[in-house]
């Protein structure tokens, strides 16, 4: 497996090996073993797996402290547009954002550690996203940004006015208004 830097402490992009013939393919998604080295020793405790249509955005999204959660990313079918934003207070990119497209064409993968707020927007017609945590969900420790928020200056690659958002994730607080407690 091909492991990325993406100059932000802990967040990685994972590619792994392909091996296709006539039958179709094959790839190792996640080796504990082969990646404690690098991504440390994460025990995955809960499978997530969301199907949205083109145009979606999900997100933020974070867990508070003890409840945060450690995520590995991956889209099954389709694609889309994940993008996260640094929370860790005092990290040399606090508030700044990194977003990568994922896709079952290119079966990367986004390893997002403690500390970061995660959202993604649907780029396919449709979009299957699959992900690993090493926290169960809490509700009452769950948090959030606003996806709009003016500050951060997101491009979501999407035409925001026609975007389909649940009720909650539309009036959720700006990075400014969101309660953290991450230390870097």
């Amino acid at each position: 497996m091909e492991i990325t830097k993406t100059g932000f402490s802990g967040l990685y992009v994972l590619k792994p090996q392909i091996f296709e013939d006539s039958r179709g393919y094959f790839f190792e998604s996640y080796n504990r073993n082969k990646l404690k080295d690098i991504l440390g020793d994460i025990s995955f405790v809960q499978d997530n797996q969301s199907k949205s249509v083109l145009g979606t955005i999900r997100g933020f999204h974070y867990q508070l402290e003890p409840y945060a959660q450690t995520k590995l990313i991956r889209v099954i079918d389709g694609k889309i547009l994940d993008v996260v934003i640094d929370i860790r207070e005092k990290s040399p990119t606090f508030g700044k954002n990194f977003s990568i497209e994922l896709s079952s064409e290119n079966k990367q993968q986004l390893f997002i550690p403690k500390g970061f707020a995660h959202g993604f927007s649907v780029l396919s017609k449709t979009a299957i996203v699959f992900y690993k945590t090493d926290q169960f969900y809490k509700p009452e420790s769950e948090r959030g940004i606003n996806f709009n928020d003016e500050n951060l200056r997101i491009d979501w690659n999407i035409d925001i006015k026609n975007a389909k958002i649940s009720p909650k994730d539309k009036v959720l607080p700006s990075f400014q208004e969101t309660e953290m407690n991450f230390k870097f």
